[in-house]
């Protein structure tokens, strides 16, 4: 969990929110784009959604 929380800081992420949000998603979300809940390329559906319109 630590290295967790550490690595969402290291990519400027608040590891709450990530956290909350990947926990929410992952059940969902397909196995083949696992990728894009990393920290590092993790966009809340908030952000996606503003980006998008």
């Amino acid at each position: 969990m630590y290295s967790l929380i550490v690595t969402a800081k290291m990519n400027d992420i608040d590891p709450q929110s990530w956290l909350a949000d990947v926990l929410a998603r992952i059940a969902e979300h397909p196995a083949s784009r696992l990728d894009e809940l990393l920290p590092w390329n993790w966009r809340s559906k908030r952000v996606a959604s503003n980006r998008a319109t």
